[in-house]
């Protein structure tokens, strides 16, 4: 990389969620916001998680590495207690989390328990206005906020089932929030990454014909992986697309645009 873009985040601080081992999407957008200057904090969700995630953010040099579950009370708060007593603003948050119960995500639409919905959105959608808001009074100077959806919320996937709504509503609220944060320098984007071969990723039924899929279909004929996604990323929290906000950004070789 040449120093010009090496340096791209210097100075910049910022929090990543979502980490969970070395394929996580968070892990590859962590390493190249990293390798670019960023300062980082980097959450794990439990003492179990804990042992996977600590090296690999130790070996970011994470300034901070911090339990957070977005269900347990009070948690994501003293995240931001936390960043606010050390570092006093925030530059940027990446938001790659998602959860599902695995029979409402195998199951069909119609068929998905209130409770399920329920607790997917919560986790998937909501969790990101709540880092929005715990965000908001650190970005003094601006800042940029970062989720993950998927081609789903846009036309039906098959066997992407409820997540596909979930994401649906995870696109819109990355847009309101756009629109209320612009003023203050704000920006909100959403990166819709094509299929990639993530824990997560292997909960959804028949995964592998969905990756075949995507090779075939896409102009570029290859999977993505999480640095491209690392890539776009970085550039989206960049001060290179300031002018840019309220957008899904598509990391999927083009296959989007496929009919």
């Amino acid at each position: 990389m040449e120093n010009s873009i090496r340096n791209l985040l210097a100075g910049k601080r910022g929090l990543v969620v979502g980490i969970a081992n070395e394929h996580s999407i968070a892990y590859g957008c962590a390493r190249v916001l990293r390798e670019l200057g960023a300062e980082l904090a980097v959450t794990y969700l439990n003492e179990k998680a804990e042992k996977y995630v600590r090296p690999l953010a130790e070996g970011l040099d994470a300034s901070l590495i911090l339990p957070m579950n977005v269900e347990a009370p009070g948690q994501m708060q003293a995240v931001f207690d936390t960043l606010r007593d050390t570092w006093g603003t925030l530059d940027f948050v990446i938001h790659s989390i998602a959860y599902c119960p695995m029979d409402d995500l195998h199951g069909r639409v119609v068929d998905c328990s209130e409770t399920g919905f329920a607790q997917a959105m919560r986790v998937s959608c909501y969790s990101f206005i709540e880092l929005a808001h715990h965000a908001e009074p650190l970005m003094t100077e601006g800042g940029a906020l970062v989720t993950m959806s998927y081609h789903g919320a846009e036309k039906v996937v098959e066997n992407y089932n409820i997540m596909g709504p979930v994401k649906a509503a995870l696109e819109s609220v990355t847009r309101y929030m756009a629109y209320e944060l612009g003023s203050k320098g704000i920006r909100v984007h959403a990166v819709s990454p094509g299929p990639l071969k993530t824990r997560a990723a292997s909960g959804i039924a028949h995964f592998d014909q969905l990756i075949d899929a995507a090779i075939a279909r896409a102009p570029e004929h290859r999977l993505v992986d999480i640095r491209d996604v690392g890539m776009a990323t970085a550039f989206l929290v960049s001060d290179a697309s300031r002018a840019i906000t309220g957008e899904v950004i598509y990391v999927d070789g083009g296959f989007h645009i496929m009919a």
